[in-house]
């Protein structure tokens, strides 16, 4: 049931609305902000006093790998991993277990711990849908979301390459409506399908084999499609020579294909009152910039090349990333990128797994360790921080790990702090290999994000970009109360006490949602109610049939039948349509 609930006198941080630590009053009634209560709801509000407290939009995580296939196949890779973080059942909680990909109920419990009400899954392979939302329905504490993978589809390679640019858009709509997902992810476009014979896309006018399409028509094609379609976010792209030596030069050719794409986000919502627009103003979304951004030619003269992706992002207004940082120790490699995941383990040497999903994608999972005293990870830590720092404007940035890739979701903390905290990059340096400073930029960077910078790249900007801030990352009038409480006066920061910001980062000391207290200092209070939202896009009637028929004749090469491929509703918990493109 939705709360009714009064936070007082605390520094508030509302990027959307342009609050920058003014002491406020925060009223939220059946689950949702208002401008103040009665004094007859005032009698039965539950009144938490904020004061010397910092107040945010409920955490919001718009790229992390958690639910699905390939997640299982994570944690059956690495018994270890279940031994090193344990959680105890209580009268309310499960038991639970694993640090770099825990089990469904603890993934919940520790977003929450943290401040988090939202997270949205990165990649859903299309036939492994209702997999992943049996998954998604057993995370409590969250509402969710999945990014349906597109970028290697038989049904999208052929149409893109015919240019037929009304099958693709009529496909996508039913593709999202089937398996009940949310935006499209394109991963190492044209090059996935290559690798179901051993082989890779190395360049973006390389045609792939059997359908000859070119990563740059996908990228160019789904990109079309999604503002043709007015979708919630922008197109999801994992560019192309993912985790090679200088891919920053193909990310960068790829970014700029878009540049003159107009954002077209076109949402049938009520929309929360924001000063500033909470509609997304980016054509191209880049998931794990890190991976996405190595320099030189070889891992011996390995060296970061964010910088001249970070020029060209602040020369330009239509690009918008997550960082993908690297917080050391121990991680889970976990993608839809078969080909990079593969190149990985040759280079460790350990165990690695790999799934062709049939006429869709694939995917690929290798256990990792990043080390302080590897020249090449000490580099990738630089350079994840790097990402964010570098980049001008947080409007254009989004604070992630990739999780598990560059380290599980729970080191979040870690990263807050160091792009706090000059004095922890500077301890973090020295305990590095040489590479860090010498390969990088970021130890000529003095440069420490505020709270407010914080509040942008985990809630606010994490809203508008995934087109979630109708009801996320705000306390505007009409947004889910959703509320993240930290025992921190921003009156007596000392970024030289960076430990002190770790701690208190890792355990909000309230989390709200709906208005309800789900967690204080680190204890699970309740189970919230929670939603999983997907896109109801519309295209002309007369376009879709045409598309089924294509997608029934080709269904003889799948595995299963045609009515056995839809995600029924009744998989998702309490199912919510983000209708879009209404007017078709």
């Amino acid at each position: 049931m939705a709360g009714t609930i009064v936070i007082k006198n605390g520094s508030v941080y509302d990027p959307l609305n342009e609050v920058n630590g003014d002491k406020q009053d925060i009223f939220i009634k059946n689950g949702k902000v208002v401008s103040e209560l009665s004094d007859a709801d005032m009698k039965d509000a539950k009144v938490i006093d904020a004061t010397g407290k910092t107040v945010m939009p409920g955490g919001v995580d718009s790229h992390s790998h958690i639910a699905g296939a390939k997640v299982n196949v994570g944690r059956m890779m690495r018994p270890e991993d279940g031994y090193k973080a344990t959680m105890t059942k209580t009268d309310i909680t499960h038991s639970g277990s694993g640090e770099t990909v825990p089990s469904v109920y603890m993934e919940g419990y520790e977003y929450s711990q943290m401040g988090y009400t939202t997270v949205f899954e990165a990649a859903v392979p299309p036939m492994e849908a209702r997999h992943t939302h049996e998954e998604m329905r057993s995370i409590p504490m969250l509402d969710m979301g999945g990014y349906l993978v597109l970028g290697n589809n038989w049904f999208m390679m052929r149409y893109l390459k015919e240019g037929d640019i009304d099958k693709a858009a009529a496909y996508v709509s039913w593709m999202m409506k089937t398996h009940k997902t949310y935006g499209i992810k394109c991963v190492n476009p044209a090059g996935v399908e290559n690798w179901g014979w051993g082989k890779n896309v190395s360049s973006l006018d390389e045609a792939n084999i059997h359908f000859e399409v070119t990563p740059r028509e996908m990228i160019d094609g789904l990109t079309e499609v999604n503002e043709m379609l007015g979708m919630p976010m922008s197109m999801h792209l994992h560019a192309n020579n993912l985790g090679h030596p200088g891919n920053f030069e193909t990310t960068k050719e790829s970014l700029k294909m878009s540049k003159n794409v107009k954002a077209k986000q076109d949402m049938g919502v009520e929309w929360a009152e924001t000063k500033l627009d909470p509609s997304r103003d980016q054509s191209v979304y880049l998931t794990h910039m890190m991976f996405n951004a190595f320099g030189g030619t070889s891992w011996r003269d390995f060296e970061s090349g964010v910088k001249p992706l970070t020029d060209y992002i602040n020369s330009t207004d239509h690009i918008v990333i997550d960082s993908g940082c690297v917080p050391f120790g121990e991680a889970t490699c976990m993608t839809g990128d078969g080909p990079s995941i593969h190149d990985l383990s040759v280079l460790t040497g350990g165990k690695w797994s790999n799934t062709d999903v049939e006429l869709e994608c694939g995917s690929g999972v290798c256990p990792f360790t990043y080390l302080k005293s590897n020249p090449v990870h000490s580099t990738q830590w630089a350079m994840g921080l790097e990402c964010l720092l570098l980049i001008d404007d947080p409007w254009k940035a989004i604070m992630t790990t990739d999780s598990p890739n560059g380290g599980p979701f729970t080191k979040y903390p870690l990263v807050m702090s160091w792009l706090m905290s000059e004095k922890f990059r500077d301890q973090t340096f020295s305990e590095c290999h040489p590479w860090a400073n010498d390969r990088s930029t970021l130890g000529g960077v003095d440069r420490e994000m505020s709270l407010y910078d914080i509040a942008i790249m985990t809630r606010a900007n994490t809203a508008k970009t995934i087109g979630m801030a109708h009801r996320k990352g705000s306390f505007g009038i009409g947004a889910d109360g959703d509320v993240t409480i930290y025992d921190i006066d921003p009156s007596k920061i000392d970024t030289r006490e960076y430990s002190d910001l770790i701690n208190k980062f890792s355990t909000a000391e309230y989390t709200v949602k709906d208005g309800q207290i789900v967690c204080h200092n680190g204890e699970i209070t309740m189970i919230p109610d929670k939603r999983t939202y997907y896109t109801d896009a519309s295209v002309p009637d007369a376009n879709e049939k045409e598309m089924l028929k294509d997608v029934q004749e080709w269904f003889r090469y799948y595995s299963h039948g045609f009515n056995h491929y839809p995600t029924p509703e009744s998989y998702l918990v309490n199912p919510t349509a983000i209708k879009v493109n209404t007017e078709q």
